[in-house]
Order: structure tokens, then sequence, then C-alpha cells
């Protein structure tokens, strides 16, 4: 029996990316979850699957060196107190300070994974650049003790590798995501008349503002159209406020459905998902959209690009019209809904099931349940 740390920034993604590989992860072993904060929701429902919850404070967002100092030593305090044999991490400061604290506490293994990059690895404006330089010092010590470090798509590996972060092949393990439960996405009927559909955090790197004006020109040329909107506003810089999207819903071009726990209501009502992000690990609610058997329009950008083969459009980020000029044309060839909609599933059954997901990062911890 081992006992596993698993480190993350937000307690919800406990229940929403990581509960099939915690289930998995707990036969014949005793594993703890760690993240700032979580609602009581999320600890009983880490309890029904016997994972234990432990809190550490942790600010998700930017970079202060004294909170950031409190996180690190937080953490080196969890470690000494559990005593895992094993140290899992995923998000930005889990990863940096999650593994720097396990190595000094002298865990055995130190594991991480890479979901993304974040947005300031996007944006190219001063305070960006600045903390990108921090982040990738602080990835290359955190990184360098890893056992194995898991990599989401091939673009994060190559950008690690060129800004001399992290480069060893032999260290390195692909996998397709986070997964998706294909039982609990099961296929839907489409709606009779043609509407789109994006979930996601407000902020600017999802491509919300592009989304919101290809739908307002959609609902010009197409009334009877709908577009469904999902997610929910965050406290951070490069957030959207409420003000914004008001202005799209009192002119009728939005439906905003609210923050949903369950988010497949919203995926019965659409034909095709939207996520015109500017860069992701692998998009969740896209993989989650195509078990649920719908076409998918997103970015030909790294993270997004993965998920469309033939299931699907890839449109420019950072371009509305391009947007709305594929939401067209699944309005006016209609055959293109149901045939990449049979697709998606195809592929997040073959590609994308959380089982196989959840395989190779048991099979990589040398953990029991796919020995």
């Amino acid at each position: 029996m081992a006992r596993i740390l698993v480190i993350g920034s937000h307690p919800d993604s406990f229940v929403n990316f990581r509960y099939d590989m915690l289930r998995t992860m707990v036969n014949n072993n005793q594993v703890f979850a760690c993240a700032p904060d979580a609602p009581k929701s999320v600890i009983e429902a880490l309890n029904e699957i016997n994972v234990q919850y432990v809190n550490v404070n942790m600010a998700r967002t930017g970079l202060n060196p004294i909170v950031d100092l409190k996180t690190l030593l937080s953490l080196y305090k969890i470690c000494k107190e559990i005593k895992p044999d094993k140290v899992i991490s995923y998000t930005a400061k889990p990863v940096m300070y999650g593994s720097i604290a396990a190595e000094f506490a002298g865990v055995p293994e130190v594991y991480s994974m890479i979901t993304g990059v974040g947005s300031f690895f996007i944006h190219n404006d001063l305070k960006s650049l600045v903390i990108r330089k921090i982040m990738s010092l602080l990835y290359k010590m955190s990184l360098s003790g890893n056992k194995k470090v898991f990599f989401q798509n091939s673009d994060d590996v190559a950008d690690f590798a060129k800004n001399k972060i992290f480069r060893d092949p032999s260290r390195t393990v692909f996998i397709n995501g986070s997964g998706v439960n294909v039982q609990h996405f099961h296929p839907q009927p489409l709606p009779k008349s043609p509407s789109f559909l994006m979930i996601a955090r407000f902020i600017k790197a999802k491509g919300l503002l592009e989304y919101l004006d290809a739908a307002r020109a959609i609902k010009n040329k197409y009334p009877q159209v709908r577009c469904l909107l999902v997610g929910w506003f965050e406290d951070k810089e490069e957030a959207l406020g409420p003000e914004i999207l008001q202005q799209y819903i009192d002119e009728k071009c939005i439906e905003y459905l609210g923050k949903l726990d369950d988010v497949r209501p919203a995926l019965a009502k659409s034909s095709v998902y939207v996520l015109p992000s500017y860069r992701e690990g692998t998009p969740k609610s896209v993989l989650e959209a195509m078990a649920c058997g719908r076409a998918i329009i997103t970015t030909d950008v790294p993270g997004c690009r993965e998920t469309v083969e033939d299931n699907g459009l890839l449109v420019p980020a950072r371009n509305a019209n391009e947007l709305m000029l594929a939401m067209e044309k699944f309005i006016l060839q209609p055959h293109l809904v149901v045939e990449m909609g049979r697709r998606s599933r195809a592929i997040a059954e073959d590609k994308f099931a959380v089982e196989k997901v959840n395989k190779v990062i048991i099979n990589t911890m040398g953990l029991e349940e796919y020995a």
C-alpha cells in the first residue's frame, strides 16, 4: 500500500477533473487530496471514495513572494506530516511549490502534470514577460527532481524544451488530457434548431469576447439560431466583468445559463460546441461535448487542435469573423452537425476515455490497478 498526495489549486477540480483518477488510485492505497479552501460538497465527495482532504494556504493567482513562501512552507509541513510515498501535482503553483516542497521533505517519488501553461505564457506585455521569466525559473527548479512529467500536448513539450525549462524525453509522458467519462457523458439527441454552446471561465484567454461578437453577428443574420453560454466570473486581472456580458444578453444574442454543476443539460440543448481559446493543455469541456456527440469549433492552437480531426472545424485564435463563418457553415450545412457529432463520440471513446488516460498515469506511477 502506497501513501499518495495529490496537489491541486482548485478544490473543485478534484471532482470535475480528477475524480475518476482519485477513485482508481484509492485501490489498495491511501490517498490525500490537497488544495486551498475546499467547500463542504467537495470534501464530502472525496470522502465518498475514501480520499482524505487536506487544506493548504495558497493564493491561486499572482506571484507574491511572501504569500508563495508561506505556501511552500505549508506544503513542506504537509509532506512531512503525511509522509507520502508519491506526490503528484497539477496546475502551475502546485507543480512549482508542491514539487519543491516534496523534494525537500524527502518524498521518494514526485510527479507533475502540465495541464496548460497559463495566461502569462500567452500574452506578450511587459508584465507577462517578467512573470513568465520567473515562472520558467520556478518550473525548471521544480521539475528537475520529478521522476516523470506528464504533458497533454506536444507544443507544451516543445516550449518547455525551447525555454530550457524541462527537456528530458526519458522522463516525459504524454496523456490525452484529463480524459472524459464516456458513460457519464453519453450521446444525446440533437435539438431541432441550430444552437451553439460555449462553457468557460470568463477570462479573455478563453476567447469569450470572440464568441460574444460572433454570436451577435450570427443572431443578426439568423435570428432563429440559439447561442448559449455557461460559465462563471473570476476575480483576476484578465477577467471579464458582468457589465460586458450583460450588453450581449440585453441584445438577446446570448442566452446565459449561469454556472452549472452538471453541464449535460446545456450540452443537450446545443448542436455544436464552441471554444475559441488562445491556448489549452487539453480542454475538458471539449472532451465532454465530444462524448455527448457534438461537433466542435475550436482554435488552431496548442491543446485545442488535438481535439479536432474530422469531427469539427479549426479557426484562428482572436478572430471573431472566422469564428462566425465556421458557425455559419454548420447552419448552412446541417448534415455536418450529424456527421461530425458521430465522429466526436467515436474519437472520445477511442482516444480520450478517462480509463485509458488513467491507465497511463497509474502504470507510470507504479500503482497496482493496471499492473
